[in-house]
């Protein structure tokens, strides 16, 4: 597989889409023109379009190859999906994603481990495809690693409410057989594991991961933008409980700045990896280029 090196592993990533999204305002409810104006500078144009005014947020998966296992993180929006609140994710019939999964040298069929950092839509769509009316497996050889205590939750919401990406994408793995409902602290061998990083749902877990002396950490939707490095306090309207959300993210941004571990964020601007630093009384992202 073609990617970045982290110690005896490959890192890669699925890009799915990278366009201009969500309004600030509306995604950062408690925030105020005053509170953007002094970061446009450095946040446009990858992190927020100035045209639009619009958060730029990729939609993307993790690959990690080992010499065990060829595992994915996360699986983005999917195709044929019911999403009317979003025009760009409803009813795609795109073949970015899978196409860019060729790229790797990757098929479907490769994949021995999808791992779901939480059960929104945009990080489970292409956990299943619509085959003659069906959903089924996208990835039919692929243990399904879901947080038993964030599936149950889900599980039992949509029966009050119906969700149509639980619908869709995850209770088809349940009845396939593939799905693995874990504690936040499982462990998938000994260079693979959860870190619990919850408040963006009620078990978000983070993926770690060592090899050979080096480290990398896989946020999830801990941190959408990297505004909130600057402010990890600054709420995002999709957060379960703000306020363990906010100490979420600052307990995470403490524990790895200058730390050297590799952060693989989902929703930063592209290349959206690189390390936590410090800057003056708080945090700033530094993009990792070299290699993506």
């Amino acid at each position: 597989m073609q990617g970045r090196q982290l110690g005896d592993v490959t890192i890669a990533r699925v890009l799915e889409m990278n366009t201009p999204e969500f309004d600030p305002y509306e995604f950062f409810p408690e925030t105020t023109l005053e509170d953007w104006e002094p970061h446009l500078h450095w946040l446009q144009p990858h992190a927020m379009d100035p045209i639009s005014g619009k958060l730029v947020f990729p939609m993307q998966s993790y690959v990690v190859q080992s010499k065990h296992h060829t595992i994915l993180i996360d699986s983005c929006v999917g195709n044929h999906k019911e999403r009317p609140f979003l025009p760009k994710w409803h009813q795609k019939t795109d073949t970015t994603y899978i196409d860019n999964l060729a790229k790797l040298g990757l098929t479907p069929e490769d994949i021995d481990i999808v791992m779901c950092t939480h059960l929104h839509p945009d990080h489970v769509g292409w956990n299943t495809k619509l085959v003659d009316g069906r959903w089924v497996p996208t990835f039919p050889n692929a243990e399904y690693v879901f947080s038993r205590k964030e599936f149950d939750y889900w599980k039992e919401f949509n029966e009050r409410r119906p969700l149509d990406h639980l619908i869709d994408s995850v209770l088809p793995i349940e009845a396939a057989g593939q799905a693995k409902l874990v504690a936040n602290d499982h462990a998938v061998d000994d260079s693979v594991w959860l870190e619990s990083t919850p408040g963006h749902t009620p078990d978000h877990f983070s993926v770690r991961l060592a090899s050979a002396g080096s480290d990398a950490v896989f946020t999830g939707d801990m941190i959408h933008s990297p505004i909130q490095t600057h402010f990890p306090e600054w709420a995002a309207r999709p957060d379960y409980k703000t306020d363990i959300a906010g100490a979420t993210r600052r307990a995470f941004l403490e524990k790895y700045c200058d730390s050297g571990v590799l952060v693989c964020t989902m929703h930063f601007p592209l290349p959206s990896a690189g390390l936590i630093v410090p800057d003056g009384n708080a945090f700033r992202f530094e993009y990792e280029e070299k290699y993506w």
